[in-house]
C-alpha cells in the first residue's frame, strides 16, 4: 500500500500544489487546529443546551439524507440525475418540516416548529459550506454572506412550507416520539453512512489519497475546495467530512441525551459512545500520518496499516453500540416488563458470545481487506493466507451459530415482537452476507491490474457495511434479551 501510494497519489498531489500555486504554503498549525476545534464544540454544546431537542434530532435526521444525496451527486452521474437529486435535496428539507407538523407537540407538550427544523438543518450544513465558498474566490466580499443568508432562508422557507401541508392531516391525540430514542437512531444512522463512505476507501485503495492530517493538503479540513475532490481524494476526503458530521451529530446527541434521559447507565454509555468517536477519529487520522503532525510530506510521516485495520473494526463497534443506545431510549424499552422464561440465560449467553464471534469476524475482515497488496503495473499482488482461511472459515461457523441464535430468538420469542423481529432480521442479513462474502472473494480474485472494477467495490464495500449491521443486530437482540427475560432461576 505506501509502494503504491508513492507510485500514484503523491506525484498527483504534488501537481495539484503547483497547479494551485501553493507548493510552499504552510499548513494550518496543529495548536491552531485544536484551538478552532475546542470552540466549535462549546459552540455546538451551547446550541445543544438550549435548543429543543426535537428540532435537533429532526434537523439532524434531514441534514444526513441531505449530506448522502450529495455525496451521491459528487460522483458525478450525470445531468439528469443530478438535477434529480438535487430536486431530492429540496424535497427532503420539505419532509423535515411535513415530518415537525405531523408530529404537533413534544413530549413536553410544546409544539415542534417546521421552520426551526430547517433552522437546525443549515446551521449542521454550514459545516460544508466553507468548502464551497473556496470555489468562490473571486466573488465579492460579500458572497458568502449571501450564501449563508441564502441556505438558512431556504432550509427554514422549504421546511415552514413542508409544516403547512403537514399540518393539515395532523392528529393532536398521536403520541409524540421520544427525541432522545428518536435522536439516537439518527446518531447511529449518521454513523452507518460513514461506514459506507469508509468501506469505498477502503475498496478504492483511497486511504493515504489525502496524506496529512487533521488538514488536508494543508487547507483546513472544512475548507478544502471542492473542486479538488477528485478522483481517490474525493473518496478519503468526503469520510473526513463524513467524520465531522457524525462527531458534530454524537455531540450533539450526548447534551440531548443528559437533558432527557435521567437513568444513569444511559448516560454512561452516551458518554462511552462520545468518546469512542473522538478516539475513532484520531485512529483514522493517525492511521494515515502515525503521529501528530501538520507536515504534509517528509520523514515524519509514517502511515500505519495496524491502526488501518483498528480504525475500520472500531467503526463498526461505535455503531454497535450507538444502536443499543437507540434501543435502551425507545418507549417500547421503557414500557416492557421482563417476564421470566426457562433458558433465558442460556439466550442471554448465546446472543454476548454471537457479538463476541462477530467483532472477531470483522477484525479478522480488516486484516485481510488491509494487508493483501493488489496487483500494480504488471507486478502481482498477494494475499494474506492466514488472515483469508480464518476469516473464510471463522465466517462458515459464525454463519451456523448466527443462524442457530436467530431461530431460537424467533422461535422462544414469547409474542415479544422485537426480540422475534430481530432474530428475522438478522437471519436475513445472515443469508444475504454469505453470498456477498463469496461473490466478493471471486471478484478479487479475478481482478488481474490495477483497475478497480465497479463489480468488485460493491461487492467489498457491501460485504463489510453488512458485517456492521450483522454486529448492530447480534448486540440489539442481545439488548432485547436481556430487557424481556428473566431466567427462572432469577430471584
Amino acid at each position: 500500500m505506501h509502494y503504491l501510494f508513492e507510485q500514484t497519489v503523491a506525484p498527483l498531489r504534488m501537481s495539484l500544489l503547483t497547479l494551485q500555486g501553493e507548493t510552499n504554503a504552510e499548513p494550518t498549525g496543529l495548536a491552531v487546529v485544536a484551538a478552532l476545534a475546542v470552540a466549535g464544540c462549546l459552540l455546538i454544546v451551547w446550541w445543544a443546551k438550549y435548543s429543543r431537542p426535537m428540532h435537533l434530532a429532526l434537523g439532524f435526521a434531514t441534514t444526513a439524507v441531505l449530506w448522502f444525496l450529495g455525496y451521491v451527486a459528487m460522483l458525478s452521474p450525470g445531468l439528469a440525475a443530478g438535477e434529480v437529486l438535487f430536486a431530492l435535496m429540496l424535497v427532503v428539507v420539505f419532509l423535515g418540516g411535513f415530518v415537525a407538523a405531523r408530529i404537533g407537540v413534544d413530549a413536553t407538550g410544546k409544539p415542534v416548529v417546521p421552520f426551526r427544523v430547517g433552522f437546525a438543518s443549515a446551521t449542521v450544513n454550514v459545516l460544508v459550506l466553507g468548502a464551497f465558498l473556496r470555489d468562490e474566490q473571486g466573488g465579492g466580499r460579500f458572497t458568502p454572506m449571501f450564501y449563508v443568508l441564502g441556505l438558512f432562508a431556504s432550509s427554514m422557507l422549504l421546511a415552514w412550507l413542508g409544516g403547512k401541508v403537514g399540518a393539515r392531516g395532523a392528529n393532536p391525540a398521536r403520541r409524540a416520539p421520544n427525541p432522545v430514542g428518536l435522536f439516537a437512531m439518527v446518531a447511529a444512522g449518521t454513523v452507518f453512512l460513514m461506514l459506507i463512505t469508509g468501506g469505498l476507501v477502503t475498496s478504492y485503495e483511497s486511504g493515504l489519497a489525502v496524506p496529512d492530517w487533521p488538514n488536508s493538503f494543508g487547507h483546513n479540513m472544512l475548507l478544502y475546495p471542492i473542486s479538488e475532490m477528485t478522483g481517490g481524494i474525493f473518496w478519503e476526503h468526503a469520510h473526513r467530512l463524513y467524520g465531522m458530521l457524525v462527531g458534530t451529530t454524537v455531540l450533539v446527541f450526548f447534551v440531548v441525551l443528559l437533558r432527557g434521559e435521567q437513568r444513569t447507565w444511559i448516560r454512561v454509555l452516551g458518554l462511552i459512545a462520545l468518546l469512542c468517536v473522538i478516539v475513532q477519529g484520531v485512529l483514522g487520522g493517525l492511521r494515515v500520518t502515525g503521529n501528530f503532525t501538520s507536515a504534509v510530506e517528509g520523514a515524519t510521516l509514517a502511515p500505519s496499516l495496524g491502526l488501518a485495520i483498528v480504525h475500520g473494526t472500531f467503526g463498526q463497534i461505535v455503531f454497535a453500540l450507538l444502536a443499543v443506545i437507540a434501543v435502551a431510549t425507545s418507549q417500547r424499552f421503557r414500557d416492557m416488563t421482563a417476564r421470566v422464561r426457562a433458558g433465558a440465560s442460556l439466550d442471554r449467553t448465546f446472543t454476548t458470545a454471537l457479538c463476541v464471534l462477530t467483532i472477531v469476524q470483522i477484525s479478522l475482515g480488516a486484516c485481510y481487506r488491509h494487508l493483501t497488496i493488489p496487483p500494480v503495473d504488471g507486478v502481482k499482488g498477494s494475499t494474506p493466507a492466514w488472515a483469508m482461511h480464518s476469516h473464510l472459515t471463522l465466517g462458515v461457523l459464525l454463519a451456523f451459530f448466527g443462524i442457530l441464535v436467530c431461530m431460537r430468538a424467533i422461535g422462544l420469542s414469547d409474542g415479544v415482537k422485537p426480540v422475534r423481529a430481530m432474530g428475522k432480521a438478522l437471519m436475513m442479513l445472515f443469508i444475504l452476507q454469505v453470498c456477498l462474502g463469496l461473490g466478493a472473494l471471486v471478484s478479487v480474485m479475478m481482478r488481474k491490474g490495477a483497475h478497480i472494477p465497479a463489480l468488485e467495490v460493491t461487492l467489498t464495500t457491501a460485504h463489510q457495511v453488512t458485517g456492521a449491521l450483522i454486529l448492530a443486530h447480534a448486540a440489539m437482540l442481545a439488548t432485547w434479551t436481556r430487557r424481556a427475560f428473566l431466567s427462572d432461576a432469577t430471584p
